[in-house]
């Protein structure tokens, strides 16, 4: 894996990460779909849904939606789910197999309504943000969600390294690591845990977290 670029903080040097990623993304959607289509993540919606208060049917913010499986998952589950993605064929293809709304926005530069979402899916997606961009990307996570509202993550986990692998930009972090980007961000740790469940740790590649939003939003 390569070390992150001289200047991660310049904004076109992060485009650029973020465009170099989507690219392989759109390049590669027919086969990563049909590699993903059948992923079993019950476990990681069911915690969501599980720490949202409130009665369903809920908004959700599926972050980084790909081609559209879990918003049409969460769909089927009788909520109302919405879609972002920075790949314009991930964005197509979502809107076709759900029917949901899905919006196509770099990560970097998230547009979100204020205060809509009960909860925001982030499914394997977070890990794709250059670390010093991250903190602006949750703070907007914070902001479209109601008060108390729930971000859900999933990431592959690592010891804090980030940069290339392929085509691919990621940020590999342990749980403490992250814990603080997203603590900094306004959100309070429920759970944690590690996937795929029923396995030795070490064969436990993905760390799951379930955060919340203060009741009394200070935005």
């Amino acid at each position: 894996m390569n070390n992150p670029p001289h200047d991660p903080l310049h904004a076109d040097s992060l485009h650029a990460i973020t465009r170099r990623t989507l690219d392989h993304y759109d390049a590669s959607a027919e086969q990563f779909f049909e590699g993903t289509r059948d992923h079993d993540v019950r476990q990681n919606m069911d915690a969501l849904l599980a720490a949202i208060a409130g009665t369903a049917p809920f908004d959700i913010l599926d972050l980084g939606c790909g081609p559209g499986r879990d918003l049409k998952a969460f769909t089927e589950r009788g909520h109302r789910a919405t879609g972002v993605d920075g790949s314009a064929r991930f964005v197509e293809m979502a809107r076709a197999y759900s029917g949901c709304t899905v919006w196509q926005q770099d990560f970097l530069d998230l547009d979100l309504p204020p205060g809509q979402f009960d909860g925001v899916f982030a499914n394997a997606v977070l890990f794709h943000v250059p670390s010093s961009a991250l903190p602006g990307v949750l703070r907007a996570l914070h902001g479209c969600l109601k008060p108390g509202g729930v971000l859900f993550s999933s990431n592959p986990r690592g010891h804090n390294q980030e940069g290339w692998n392929g085509a691919r930009y990621g940020s590999y972090y342990d749980l403490d690591t992250w814990s603080e980007h997203v603590q900094a961000a306004g959100f309070t740790l429920l759970d944690h845990y590690y996937r795929p469940p029923g396995l030795p740790r070490e064969q436990q590649p993905w760390l799951a977290t379930v955060w919340r939003k203060a009741e009394k939003s200070e935005e």
